[in-house]
């Protein structure tokens, strides 16, 4: 990594992902970023880009993320992308699926919030969570990841509130269906035709995040659903 004097700071989870990758690679023409993700492969990729530090982490060990947190010595940008995602109805969810889903979803969200935002407040930063259009809808099939999301939208709502008087800005972006490898999973459990023209790029979804990013210092951009241009429920698939 070659860092550049004055440039903000951007720590970024889920960096391995498709949709943390684009969202990377966009960041990386402004901030120097900070990528967390399991992949190895992908983050020595990730780290050979200029202004990428990468880390292999799992977000459920509260000493990672605290070791990572003690070598930043600004942060201006928060971005939870990392999400786990299988579809359960409440008879096929077990106790385990709904820690796997809260642990990673919810639980090192808040952790990790937690542990970044005296940095946040000193840069008046910005803390984006990446939602879903389940955030706020239930989904057939899908309690558990649904379930996460509302959760993770009621923190990123009251972090809002909370911070008001710090400068720290909070958004929510909600993607609907995105090709990801998340969603092929999802869709290859429900035996359903994965039809990848159907979906959300990426690539949308990290200009999005640019967006928020991006936006005047006297607006707060609290919450923004970036939905696929024909709805699923059009087509007739829900």
């Amino acid at each position: 990594m070659i860092e550049k004097p004055g440039r903000p700071r951007a720590l970024i989870t889920g960096a391995t992902g498709g949709m943390g990758r684009s969202i990377v690679a966009d960041m990386t023409s402004t901030h120097d970023v900070v990528a967390l993700g399991r992949n190895a492969q992908i983050l020595a990729e990730l780290a050979e880009l200029e202004s990428v530090t990468a880390h292999a982490v799992d977000l459920t060990d509260d000493d990672a993320l605290s070791s990572v947190v003690e070598r930043l010595d600004r942060l201006d940008v928060l971005l939870h992308v990392a999400a786990v995602s299988m579809p359960f109805s409440v008879e096929e969810a077990h106790p385990q699926q709904w820690h796997e889903h809260f642990d990673v979803n919810v639980f090192a969200a808040a952790e990790l919030t937690r542990l970044v935002l005296p940095l946040l407040r000193e840069s008046r930063g910005t803390v984006i969570f990446i939602g879903s259009g389940a955030s706020t809808m239930a989904a057939p099939g899908n309690v558990v990841y649904a379930a996460s999301k509302h959760a993770l939208k009621a923190i990123a709502d009251t972090l809002r509130i909370d911070e008001v008087s710090t400068g720290v800005r909070v958004s929510t972006i909600s993607p609907g269906p995105t090709d990801t490898e998340l969603l092929r999973r999802a869709y290859a459990k429900r035996g359903k035709t994965y039809e990848q023209e159907r979906y959300i790029r990426p690539e949308s979804v990290a200009q999005t995040v640019r967006f928020v990013v991006d936006s005047p210092p006297d607006v707060h951009l609290s919450d923004i659903a970036v939905r696929p241009r024909i709805e699923e429920w059009l087509r007739g698939d829900s």
